[in-house]
């Protein structure tokens, strides 16, 4: 792919302020790598795998999360929504500022495509309650709140629905918990409707650390690829989902 000096040029600003290409400086000898070097595919993911780990596993904070494996429009879709400003973390903010959507779209398909072994689950020290609770949610759902179970949406395996629905399992509890409240407090948006958002301000405090623990309890699979695109209508429209997914995101 080409791209000018001045998208180039800003790419390895970025990636240098961050540190992520300090090994290749020092190996080369140089203080700038060269525009070939940053046009490949391990420069391009330098400034992802620093935080997400080398094949995008993620880490056991919880912090950086898993991309591996999940749906390359969904990946797509974040880094388009941090360099638009609908999702904040400076980092990556500033990280895909000045990318442009050939470049994010070839990145999330390299993700997409990884398949490293899964962490060991987290210990978890919720009460029995908290956990059928938890389970509840995300199997059945809460039919007088009006939240569908996360089965409905993220597949019944919890793997993630092509085209653009992520997998849940492998995810530290921390993680699940805080997104699930910047949604709901308004830190986190997607495109209208944004269905996330409609299902996190249903849940109160408790409900979010019920499912948030139970989802981080399951077991890894041996392959945790998407599932096909669903078929049956999802409970509510999201607006995230791409054009071409809209015949299986209908709803209320």
């Amino acid at each position: 792919m080409s791209f000018s000096a001045t998208v180039l040029n800003a790419f390895a600003s970025v990636l240098l302020v961050g540190g992520s290409l300090a090994s290749l400086a020092c190996a080369q000898g140089a203080d700038t790598p060269s525009f070939q070097q940053l046009d490949s595919m391990e420069a391009r993911v330098q400034g992802c795998v620093t935080c997400h780990g080398p094949s995008g596993q993620g880490t056991g904070s919880g912090y950086f999360p898993r991309i591996a494996g999940k749906p390359a429009q969904y990946l797509y879709n974040q880094l388009v929504a941090f360099r638009d400003g609908r999702r904040t973390y400076p980092p990556m903010n500033a990280l895909v500022a000045y990318l442009p959507d050939a470049y994010l779209r070839e990145i999330a398909e390299h993700f997409a495509r990884q398949r490293p072994d899964f962490a060991a689950r987290e210990t978890s020290s919720l009460d029995a309650a908290t956990v059928a609770r938890g389970k509840t949610l995300a199997t059945v759902g809460d039919v007088q709140k009006g939240v569908p179970a996360c089965m409905a949406c993220h597949g019944a395996r919890l793997y993630g629905v092509e085209p653009g629905i992520p997998g849940l399992v492998g995810l530290r509890s921390s993680y699940i918990a805080a997104q699930l409240t910047r949604w709901r407090v308004g830190e986190r948006r997607a495109r209208e409707p944004d269905c996330m958002k409609r299902v996190a301000t249903r849940l109160t405090d408790a409900d979010i650390a019920a499912v948030a623990g139970w989802l981080s309890q399951q077991s890894a699979p041996v392959d945790a690829a998407p599932e096909p695109a669903a078929l049956q209508r999802m409970p509510y429209a999201c607006g995230s989902q791409p054009l071409g997914a809209q015949t299986t995101g209908g709803g209320q």
